[in-house]
């Protein structure tokens, strides 16, 4: 039997080198330096990010390999789930407080979606987001934080803080509507979490 994998493909170097230089960014932006962040932001859009997002996220991925489990969870129908899915604002904070600002599952670390708009608002050259994931900034769009059910919303599960984790867009939205059980994943609630220094840039928003 295949062993158990923490994420669906290890990160590469090019996320954290990405992360640096938007940390080092928002750095120049704080201290006035406008043209220095927006040149930093756009050297963090590296096209070997996305197409570790894409490989991940795709729906031909050659890393999400499904397994047959005994009883598998029923999907269910739209009337039979829980009636809210997002968490509110407290139970987000009390997420975030836990999982910190990095996936649970591969690790790396994760800007949320009101720090980016923000960005983009001030940086719209620079950080580009548009409706195709072509016309989103990689790093922005691969660190992307997302508050994810471990038993999938559709399959029954609630929006209790033991099933909601922190984790990026592609591990996110490469595991769809599948337990983790039936995409050969560890539990993330079974080990610690990698917690690194990084903020997600958080302060852009102060």
């Amino acid at each position: 039997m295949k062993e158990l994998s923490r994420c669906f493909r290890d990160p590469i170097p090019e996320i954290y080198e990405a992360s640096e230089y938007l940390a080092l960014a928002l750095k120049y932006h704080l201290e006035g330096d406008l043209k220095k962040a927006e040149e930093l932001i756009k050297k963090a859009d590296f096209s070997v990010i996305r197409e570790w997002t894409e490989s991940i996220w795709g729906a031909k991925s050659p890393y999400i390999h499904l397994k047959e489990i005994s009883n598998p969870l029923p999907r269910l129908k739209k009337h039979e789930r829980v009636e809210t899915r997002m968490p509110d604002t407290k139970l987000k904070a009390e997420i975030m407080e836990r999982d910190g600002h990095s996936c649970v599952f591969c690790g790396i670390p994760l800007i949320r979606a009101e720090v980016r708009k923000e960005f983009n608002k001030l940086y719209p050259t620079a950080l580009e987001w548009g409706r195709r994931n072509i016309e989103q900034h990689s790093a922005f769009q691969a660190m992307w934080l997302q508050y994810d059910h471990l038993i999938p919303h559709s399959r029954g599960g609630n929006n209790n803080l033991d099933n909601l984790v922190i984790t990026c867009a592609p591990c996110n939205f490469g595991r769809m509507e599948y337990t983790i059980e039936e995409v050969g994943i560890i539990d993330p609630m079974s080990r610690e979490r990698i917690k690194r220094n990084w903020s997600g840039l958080e302060e852009i928003l102060i």
